[in-house]
């Protein structure tokens, strides 16, 4: 059998691709799938407090979603749009994007009347650009667009749906650090009331960041899924969330992963001895099947897009047979795939 997960482009997800999130946000659907005997449940993600206790800790990312959207013109009149992935420069004068059809020496004009010139094509496919003056967070806030996954646009308009207010839905309320441009979707289904019920039952909670980029989304392509190479992204562990988990864990206590992106920084930043160190750096972990986890031991996690690094992971944490089983149950259930969609806790 080959390593690339196959099996998952055979359900028949396209229909069930959520074009807006569950309101409110935590009356979305959970699949509660234990890996020592494989059995599956249905809840929904506001049962949350009564499926976890005192002895468990979520481990949440911070990181704000910014209006990475960008649209431009060429200097013949037409229509481009630039996908900012991140700062190349302090001064937010240099950039990497994505962008269709652009040459290396081309000027565009973006959404606000910032000029950028593409510099040059890099190796991983993207471009670096130059503007002729500063793209902050204030400026992306005035002229930016929400970096909503294309697959949403596709479904809301295969449907004629109406879009909802992304620039508020397509973030989590505990958002507080910019530099995302795709969302930390597992945590949508949080609201504040259920923080309130989950910290009456003795839940704890920490935070980490992690900046997510096209590392996150880049699919996977190769038969054999070890060539991937997972595009790195920034990641910080705060001193006081380090000791909190540490110490959580020397109690005997589960630590729960939100997210991909919460377990792909636990997993950077601990050691081979389980302990978690504070500081900044790089996640370019590509966790797939066979990969040894050393932090969690639950995950909480949306239904992901098939050939995908999220896939990959989730795969490696709950078991390649037993996913494709919880797969294949939430589409024949028709629960609500990808980023606006429904849940997993995997434990």
């Amino acid at each position: 059998m080959s390593d690339a997960l196959n099996e998952f482009e055979a359900l028949d997800i396209e229909p069930l691709i959520a074009d807006r999130p569950a309101e409110p946000r935590d009356s979305s659907r959970l699949l509660a799938v234990r890996r020592d005997g494989g059995t599956l449940a249905h809840r929904a993600f506001s049962d949350l407090p009564s499926l976890l206790g005192p002895g468990d800790m979520l481990v949440l990312n911070r990181s704000k979603v910014w209006k990475a959207r960008l649209a431009a013109a060429k200097p013949t009149g037409g229509k481009s749009e630039i996908l900012l992935m991140a700062p190349s420069s302090a001064d937010g004068l240099a950039w990497t994007g994505l962008c269709r059809k652009v040459l290396p020496g081309q000027e565009l004009v973006c959404a606000g009347g910032a000029k950028a010139r593409c510099l040059a094509r890099n190796a991983d496919g993207s471009y670096s650009f130059q503007f002729d003056r500063p793209v902050d967070e204030a400026y992306l806030a005035a002229n930016g667009a929400v970096p909503l996954p294309q697959y949403i646009l596709n479904a809301r308009k295969r449907r004629g749906a109406a879009a909802p207010e992304d620039e508020d839905k397509y973030q989590t309320v505990y958002a507080a650090e910019a530099g995302s441009i795709a969302a930390h979707t597992a945590g949508f289904h949080f609201t504040p009331d259920l923080f309130t019920r989950l910290a009456a039952a003795g839940v704890k909670k920490a935070f980490v960041t992690l900046h997510i980029g096209w590392g996150t989304f880049k699919p996977v392509r190769s038969e054999d899924p070890a060539s991937h190479v997972m595009m790195e992204e920034t990641c910080f562990v705060p001193e006081a969330t380090a000791q909190a988990i540490n110490a959580h864990r020397a109690a005997g206590g589960r630590v729960i992963a939100v997210g991909t992106s919460s377990m792909r920084t636990l997993e950077t930043f601990t050691d081979e001895a389980g302990t978690l160190r504070p500081g900044a750096g790089k996640a370019g972990l590509f966790i797939r099947p066979g990969y040894k986890f050393r932090s969690a031991g639950a995950f909480i996690t949306n239904l992901h897009v098939p050939g995908s690094a999220p896939l990959y992971m989730t795969a490696a944490f709950a078991g390649r047979d037993l996913l494709f089983k919880a797969y294949s149950e939430a589409v024949k259930e028709k629960y609500r795939f990808y980023s606006y969609g429904d849940s997993m806790l995997i434990f």
